[in-house]
């Protein structure tokens, strides 16, 4: 069953619907900064979750999570499995911390802890990963949409970006959350659409899909070995772990929300819930991947020889979906992506109000110029984001790129922030010489898969998976930091 009329009208309705909803809050958010960046604190707790929670998802997850259990097991839900622990975390140091500054700014607390070039540091990781993400995101998001609607890529490109963008400009955070609400919302019933679709369309019925998949070891979240080359259960949960608490600890876009609700109590409970509602989802996603390798290894006929795994939930849709449905799973694919946009356009503007231009201006800011570098930061970030997606058209591996990108960008700033928390007495210059070891580290566990076996280098190249290039440039931040502070303030007789 191809696409059809009822599907296009489904979509466009959705996407037409969302844009227009973010645009409704103009109004709200010309009020001032405070609005334009925290909606003054007066968002509903269960709307701030839904957007942490479409935050957290992107079409990354949508098509990623389906395709590596698809060819795979269910290795990849490992890593939703550590964020009970990051947003108790966060629930427990993180909001407290952020909510008793009272700034918007993540990195405000650096500064306060090393200075501002700690503060100037991460930020500038911050915007060149944002940028990164938003590109990545809006190629991935192109791709299977191209596929199922035959569009051209570039073009789908671009007026995802201007559609996101025009919104997320004239709405400010308080349109973000919102759509990021509704969009979540869809998105969790495209996921259980596919899910039951999937599971009472075996030919034998249900109990089929979960022969097929036990048989073939298809429920397995991977080997409990000690092995550190290898994606092992292990070495997801530890990389969940630390991704998870630099997310929920450290990361611009969901800080952000922390400051949007009305009290520290009520921005722990959506977080909690944005939190611990990514889990059964993401297990929703991980089960299509399933759901899938056993439908089309009950009816092969069905599917085109040699179609990749990322490409089969895509092909699924268009062609398995009843009409209409395909155009809600289509809708829900998109909103993964637009609100991922949204987020990182909002967060990054905000980042570069407080931690660069009220920094170096000389005169004090009112609401009327704030909001002119908010919103001319808004449309930079924005259209250096779909600049960025179609230079990555070039790319082989777009969300390998986008991994190795990460790593390299977010320059082991969890490291530098747990430095701070643990320790009253850190000097600069020991704080600059954790980040400098903390980068090399990062920087030769991101590069070492691109030595090659006959290469006279072979002998420097990383045994570590480089799903620890996190943990490892995070680990060797602290270490150093901790070590040094402890030998200068032995020698003094200080406290660590």
């Amino acid at each position: 069953m191809d696409i059809t009329l009822l599907d296009y009208i489904v979509f466009f309705l959705f996407v037409g619907g969302v844009a227009l909803f973010g645009c409704s809050f103009f109004f709200r958010s010309r009020k001032g900064a405070s609005a334009f960046t925290a909606a003054d604190g007066g968002l509903p707790t269960w709307v701030v979750g839904m957007s942490i929670f479409a935050t957290f998802v992107s079409s990354i997850s949508f098509l990623g999570l389906p395709g590596d259990a698809y060819k795979g097991n269910w290795n990849p839900f490992v890593f939703s499995l550590s964020i009970p622990v990051a947003t108790w975390l966060a629930a427990k140091v993180f909001i407290p911390l952020y909510r008793g500054m009272n700034s918007v700014s993540a990195y405000h607390y650096l500064e306060m802890r090393f200075g501002y070039w700690a503060r100037f540091y991460v930020a500038v990781c911050y915007l060149l990963t944002q940028l990164a993400r938003i590109g990545s995101i809006l190629l991935l998001l192109a791709l299977p949409i191209s596929t199922m609607f035959g569009w051209d890529i570039q073009t789908i490109i671009i007026w995802t970006g201007i559609a996101t963008l025009v919104y997320t400009l004239l709405g400010g955070i308080a349109a973000v959350v919102w759509t990021d609400a509704v969009q979540g919302i869809i998105l969790i019933l495209g996921a259980i659409a596919c899910a039951l679709i999937l599971t009472f369309s075996m030919p034998e019925g249900a109990g089929q899909l979960f022969e097929i998949a036990r048989a073939d070891g298809k429920f397995s979240l991977g080997s409990f070995g000690a092995s550190l080359t290898e994606p092992t259960f292990w070495v997801v949960l530890i990389y969940g772990l630390f991704v998870n608490m630099q997310n929920y600890g450290i990361d611009q876009n969901y800080v952000q929300r922390y400051m949007t609700t009305k009290s520290t109590a009520e921005a722990v409970k959506s977080t909690l819930f944005g939190g611990l509602l990514y889990i059964p989802v993401s297990l929703v996603f991980v089960y299509i991947g399933t759901a899938l390798y056993a439908y089309y290894t009950a009816r092969p006929e069905l599917l085109p020889a040699g179609t990749a795994a990322d490409k089969v939930f895509p092909y699924f849709i268009v062609h398995g979906l009843p009409t209409g449905v395909t155009g809600l799973v289509i809708a829900s694919l998109f909103s993964a992506g637009m609100s991922t946009v949204a987020t990182s356009i909002n967060s990054s503007a905000t980042i570069v109000l407080t931690d660069f231009v009220k920094h170096f201006s000389k005169r004090e800011f009112g609401d009327r110029r704030s909001m002119a570098v908010l919103y001319g930061a808004s449309f930079v970030v924005g259209a250096l984001g779909i600049v960025v997606g179609l230079m990555m058209m070039r790319i082989d591996g777009v969300l390998d790129a986008w991994w190795k990108l990460a790593s390299i960008f977010s320059g082991g700033m969890l490291g530098l922030f747990l430095l701070g928390l643990v320790c009253r007495n850190v000097k600069r210059a020991h704080a600059v010489t954790a980040v400098i070891l903390g980068l090399i580290a990062i920087a030769w566990m991101s590069l070492s898969p691109l030595i090659n076996e006959g290469s006279p280098f072979y002998c420097f190249r990383s045994p570590l998976h480089t799903y620890l290039t996190i943990v490892v440039g995070t680990t060797v931040i602290f270490l150093t930091g901790f070590i040094l502070t402890s030998l200068f303030n032995r020698n003094k007789g200080g406290a660590v």
